[in-house]
Formats: C-alpha cells, structure tokens, sequence
C-alpha cells in the first residue's frame, strides 16, 4: 500500500480508502466489521462515510453508517491510527435530515455533532461539504444555467463555522465534495483573504467513463495541493463488466435499485466493452485495471473502494500492487480519444 500526505497536512492517508455507502443497507454490521478488518490487514488507514449514508438515502436508515463505523472505532485500541473522513449533508429535500439540510452555522454544528456521537469519537480528522448550497452542476447534471439561489448560505458562511469547529478541536482539516472549478477557487479565496481554513481535498467522480474531472479541477492539485479523492471508480461498478449486456447480476447496485443510471447508458456499455477487451488482452482483471489508472494520477490522493462482499474487496485491495504497462495506458489514452467521456 501507498501513502500520500492530504492536501498541505501531515497526514499520510492509504492510496486506496474503504467506503461505506453500503453499510446498513446491502451490508450488514458484521460484514461492514469484516471489511474493515480486511483493509486493515491490506494497509489501509483511511475510511470514508457520511452523515446521509448508506444509500439510497431514507429517513428510516439515515446515519446507520456512520453507527456501523463506529461501533469498529470503539473496539479498536489506537483511534489514532485511523484518519476517519465524514461528510455534512448539502441543500436538499431530505426533510428527514433536520427539516431539510442546509450549510448553516447551525446546522453544520449539529450535524457534526450527531456525527461525532455515532461515530464513537471526539474528533473527525476529515470533515466534508457533500455537496454545493448554490445551485450549480454536480451529480452528472450538464448545461448550466442561471439559477435564482439568492437565499443560498454563502460559501464564506459555510467555511467560517467550518473554522471555528477546526479552532475547537472537532475537526481536523476540511474537504469539499461535488465541487465546481469556481466552487473550489472560491473556497481558495476566502481562505487567502479571510485567514480561514484551506480545503485539503475534493471528493468528485473519476474513472475511465467520467474524466472530465481533468479539465478545469485537476491543475489545483498541482498548484494548490487539493488532491482528488476519487469516488466511483468503477463506475458503480460497471467496468467491472458484470453488467455487460444487459446482465443484472443478483444483489448487485444497478439490478437493486434504479435511481443509479449515471453510468447505464448505450455509450456507457459501449465504451466499457471496449475497456473489457483491453483489459482481456493484457491479461487484466478489468475491475483492478480501472482502479489502478485511478490511482496512478498524479492528481489523486486516494481512490474511494467499496465492495459488498470480502471477495470484492479483496479484488480491490489487489488493485494497489498493480502497475499497468505503457501498452495498457496507451490504450486507454486511444479508447478515450475515440469515446470520451460518455457519463460525465
């Protein structure tokens, strides 16, 4: 296992990092425990959850995650040894999640705080925006356009109370997640200008179906050190190739619930047999090929993993061992010329 500093911390965070969005949901606590107690043993030390999960979202199962979590986190004999990543809901019609979530002062302290009681801890060591209070692009959405979002929480808001919770011990650096150029940019600013907090991370889509993290976000790693940690890998688990053709394996995420489309498309499926057959000629798992072009950016500080069963995540896991050849990264390079981005 690799390790990488976080943003301009001193924190040394595995190049593969445990999600959880299935936690109380496709998995039970034991499994969650057992996976966690696998990563371990692989070197990872950096577990990724949120305030909403598991998903799909529901009232009724609304924070079982972060209790899964921490249940393992009581047990355990060092807390120290664990950079633990969770995230504050955004602007949303979850009326479940305090009457309707918001990026407020106020609101922003309870949920860390219903967080922190869950997770079985006094601190957090990554503490996340999960999403944009403006109205603006995330979540695959495409054409922007102006919105009327006047009585939007301003971002300056957002990031002073982030602040004084940082200044009180509660949580030790700040991430955005589903962030713009702009929305990232702006989050700088205030930081130089205000003498706030910098953001140490972004947590947006990567994989081979979705690059187009590279344009316009990609540059302030370099620049600013705000490393990518990368969620949907695998494209929910597309490139694996389990869906190909239609197939819908049992208890698989696309075959359990529909509201994941992102990644489901006629161009998705032909893209990802083109990946398949570069893979199959090399002689790659396809699954830990796509994990290992995530991980081998220079952009990405960690690469968010999730399984539902040990053998999945044990697949995964692999995938930090694999260096993939210049023919393989040249193929790629020639598929994404030809098919570029087809879920963005």
């Amino acid at each position: 296992m690799q390790y990488r500093l976080l943003g301009n911390t001193d924190l040394s965070v595995s190049s593969l990092c445990l999600g959880t969005m299935t936690w109380g949901e496709q998995n039970t606590q034991d499994e969650a425990h057992a996976q966690l107690d696998l990563a371990t043993a692989a070197g990872i030390n950096f577990i990724d959850a949120a305030e909403m999960y598991p998903v799909p979202p529901k009232a009724e199962t609304q924070g079982r995650t972060e209790e899964i979590l921490g249940h393992w986190l009581a047990k355990q004999p060092d807390r120290s040894r664990w950079i633990v990543a969770s995230k504050v809901t955004g602007r949303s019609d979850m009326d479940w999640i305090r009457g309707g979530p918001r990026l407020s002062a106020k609101q922003i302290s309870a949920a860390l705080e219903a967080s922190l009681r869950r997770l079985q801890t006094d601190y957090i060591d990554l503490y996340q925006v999960h999403w944009p209070e403006r109205s603006t692009n995330y979540f695959g959405k495409l054409g922007y356009l102006p919105a009327d979002d006047q009585d939007a929480i301003s971002i300056e808001t957002t990031l002073a109370v982030l602040a004084d919770l940082q200044q009180a011990g509660k949580i030790r650096h700040i991430g955005i997640s589903n962030e713009t150029p702009w929305g990232l940019a702006e989050y700088l600013r205030l930081a130089r200008e205000l003498g706030l907090p910098t953001v140490v991370s972004i947590q947006n889509p990567y994989n081979l179906l979705n690059r187009s993290y590279e344009v316009g976000l990609a540059e302030f790693a370099h620049r600013e050190r705000v490393g990518l940690l990368a969620y949907s890998p695998m494209a929910f688990g597309v490139l694996s190739g389990k869906y190909q053709g239609g197939a819908k394996p049992a208890g698989a995420r696309l075959t359990l619930y529909s509201r994941f489309a992102r990644y489901s498309s006629a161009q998705a499926q032909t893209a990802t047999g083109e990946y398949l057959a570069l893979a199959q000629a090399h002689g790659l798992d396809p699954a830990q090929m796509a994990l290992a072009y995530v991980s081998s950016r220079p952009f990405v500080t960690s690469n968010i993993i999730g399984a539902t069963t040990l053998a999945q995540l044990q697949s995964n896991l692999d995938s930090a061992g694999l260096q993939l050849a210049d023919a393989v990264l040249a193929g790629i390079e020639q598929i994404h010329q030809r098919l570029p981005n087809p879920c963005p």
